[in-house]
């Protein structure tokens, strides 16, 4: 990987390696500033440092190949435990934003903003204005509110068309001129009255200036924010914070690690505020926003956060809280493990790390090649009493009912495996011997391609035919996996904070998966980081060993805590590729929706509980359900289907993506002008013309 150094004021690139030189015509993209020049055929962006950093500063390819040059190894303060960014103190009010106070916590009005008393409602709480479209608005607010949100996308530039534009350097420099006319008034009524700023870039409403030079990308996000930031900067004004918001949580976390990494490359301090926007309701809303604000503050990232649910506003306010305990725990014992090198993880591009699935080998009584599935595995925990009917405390009066619970289709009583069919279980202890009825259910499990991991002890005391054994590694390194009969399927158990020479083992083993597993009882460890470390070891041993992520809980937790707590340990690595499956996680339809916000223009909680009501039973379809036009058409662009509220009682935008060109997500309206009482039954219908509807399975 060729990797690069940057002097702090440079019009060009001086590298250490001369593959990075302009002499191969290479593409760069932007870091800091760019200036895009013509070298033959090709353009070549050419950095040069507007707002000097570090005297030096050491550059590389974000992944081998990848054109992305990002500063080596820092996005975070670092990578093996959650310490947290140092940020400057930021007043919004009464209330100190910043890494020297708690991580704060905030949610958004949906009351009429013409209802004064309903907005303030005697609360001595700071009070942001969101202002889209419209600065004169900004600067009137801008005498009473604590905050101004200002999103870069539609502050200046018109609303997003979704065309695609060329621009000539003057042409471009000249709409920065004009961003700059715009937006210097508000910033010095900022400075005038003290309020504090945020600039909150949102992936569904970034320009179609942004978007035809940077394209559709966290690139694009991070430097729609800086054209504001450094309008501040210029006019002596550093009372703000950024926001990089989108409904992807891999493209949030892209995009806020670049912010932080190019703001290392500037010497820049300024605080996060943190958010999934459109994530939701329920649990999933709860789960998307953990994945990706719970990813951030596993770095030691973030100062500020809102959860946006399709719920009412004070709703919002426990899980936000939640999460910033989350983090401020993290990083009070900044839990982790010991230093070690990382050189395999990509920080600000996806590429997933894929271990390789089990292979049929010669012999095997039964199909092993279904225990994992190449699209991410499933796995679940079953109890002993899940599968004895007999049992007097078992919730299950019959192996149907364990074979439901496990999303297998029923024929005659028989499972049969599906899409959304659990791939594997793991049964912590096995049904006596003799009890026939049991293992029956057992073998019927296995017989379809279904996992049945059971501990060493149970297969060695009472064995299941063709069962696999889940070993950990003092019991690879004893010899005891040798008692079992030759061939048997492993299943290796690592916590990943072990000292190496215990992780050699695996260069000797046939495993078919590894579960990784640390204790929930482990307060100064760090989950995600101890995940890190076990990737790293077996990239630098290429051992493409499929890796499951096995979280447990205790019987006590909140419900509520566990769906966050999930959300964060396993999103932290699966946005980053790492991880082939989790541990008694679900298929289900994904829903993106909005929060609830005094612009949405009709019942968004009734309107998504009814469709999710009606779609629910679709795995891998994801539906859009949108409020307003602000953010609605942009953040569809992950969504297969989805409409948008545009006047009130009526939807006018019903929109699915049917094509992806670089940078863009295209979109088509299909419908218009549809009457509330008939929109779910339209969307049901769009679904269906597009081969993507299923029945919804029969009530026995």
């Amino acid at each position: 990987m060729a990797t690069g150094a940057v002097p702090a004021s440079f019009t060009g690139l001086k590298t250490r390696d001369s593959s990075l030189g302009f002499g191969k015509s290479m593409d760069f993209v932007r870091v800091c500033d760019l200036k895009r020049i013509k070298s033959g055929r090709k353009k070549i962006s050419m950095i040069r440092n507007s707002n000097p950093g570090p005297e030096m500063v050491e550059l590389q390819p974000a992944s081998e190949g990848s054109p992305l040059l990002v500063p080596r190894q820092k996005y975070c303060e670092s990578v093996h435990k959650t310490v947290r960014r140092k940020t400057r103190t930021v007043m919004v009010g009464n209330v100190a934003l910043g890494s020297e106070h708690s991580i704060r916590v905030q949610t958004m009005t949906t009351s009429d903003t013409k209802d004064v008393a309903g907005q303030l409602n005697s609360y001595n709480i700071p009070l942001v204005a969101d202002i889209h479209f419209a600065p004169s608005v900004a600067l009137r607010v801008a005498e009473c509110f604590d905050k101004i949100r200002v999103n870069p996308g539609n502050f200046a530039d018109r609303r997003a068309q979704f065309e695609k534009l060329e621009y000539t350097e003057d042409d471009y420099q000249k709409e920065l001129e004009h961003i700059e006319q715009v937006f210097t008034p508000l910033v010095e009524k900022c400075k005038k009255y003290g309020r504090a700023m945020r600039i909150g870039t949102n992936h569904g409403s970034l320009s179609d200036r942004i978007m035809s030079y940077y394209g559709d990308s966290p690139r694009g996000m991070v430097e729609s924010a800086f054209e504001f930031a450094r309008i501040c900067r210029k006019l002596d004004f550093h009372n703000f914070v950024f926001s990089m918001k989108a409904s992807n949580p891999v493209i949030m976390v892209q995009a806020y690690r670049l912010l932080v990494a190019e703001m290392y490359v500037q010497g820049w301090d300024y605080p996060l505020h943190l958010g999934v926007t459109e994530a939701g309701e329920g649990e999933d809303g709860r789960m998307k926003s953990a994945i990706g604000i719970g990813t951030l503050l596993q770095d030691g990232l973030g100062d500020t956060i809102r959860v946006s649910l399709t719920e009412p506003p004070e709703k919002e306010i426990d899980p936000c809280r939640r999460l910033a305990n989350l983090g401020m725990r993290a990083s009070t014992v900044q839990q982790g493990v010991a230093p070690f090198e990382e050189k395999h993880r990509h920080y600000f591009d996806f590429q997933r790390r894929s271990g390789q699935l089990p292979v049929q080998k010669e012999g095997e009584e039964v199909d092993y090649r279904g225990v994992l599935h190449r699209d991410g595995s499933v796995l679940m925990s079953v109890f002993l009493r899940s599968v004895e009917g007999n049992h007097p405390l078992s919730p299950f009066l019959a192996p149907e009912l364990l074979y439901k619970s496990l999303a297998a289709k029923l024929v005659v009583g028989m499972p049969f495996k599906d899409l959304a069919t659990v791939d594997s279980i793991l049964l912590r202890e096995l049904p006596p011997v003799e009890d026939n009825d049991a293992r029956l259910a057992l073998k019927r499990l296995i017989d379809i391609s279904m996992g049945v991991i059971v501990p060493l002890s149970e297969q060695l005391t009472k064995p299941l035919p063709n069962a696999m054994v889940l070993v950990n590694l003092k019991e690879l390194s004893t010899g005891a996996h040798k008692l079992l009969p030759e061939g048997t399927r492993l299943v290796v158990s690592a916590r990943g904070d072990e000292p190496y020479e215990e992780l050699e083992i695996l260069k000797d083993i046939d495993a078919t998966m590894i579960l990784h597993d640390l204790p929930f009882t482990e307060d100064k460890i760090g989950r995600v980081h101890a995940a890190r470390r076990l990737f790293e070891f077996l990239s630098d041993n290429a051992l493409n060993f499929p890796v499951i992520h096995h979280i447990q809980f205790p019987n006590a937790i909140h419900r509520d805590d566990l769906v966050i707590g999930a959300g964060t340990n396993a999103g932290a690595l699966l946005v980053d590729g790492l991880g082939d499956g989790l541990q008694n996680e679900n298929t289900k339809t994904e829903y993106v929706s909005c929060p609830s916000c005094g612009r949405t223009l009709f019942d968004l909680q009734d309107i998504s509980a009814e469709i999710r009501e009606k779609t629910s039973h679709l795995p891998g379809v994801s539906i859009a359900i949108m409020g307003c036009i602000v953010n609605g058409p942009g953040e569809m662009a992950d969504a297969d289907f989805g409409y948008v509220g545009v006047l009130l009682e009526r939807l006018t935008y019903m929109l699915e993506r049917y094509c992806i060109l670089p940078f863009f997500e295209i979109h088509t309206v299909v419908k218009r002008g549809i009457a509330m009482e008939g929109a779910t039954d339209a969307l049901i219908q769009l679904i269906k013309d597009h081969g993507r509807w299923v029945d919804p399975p029969a009530e026995e």
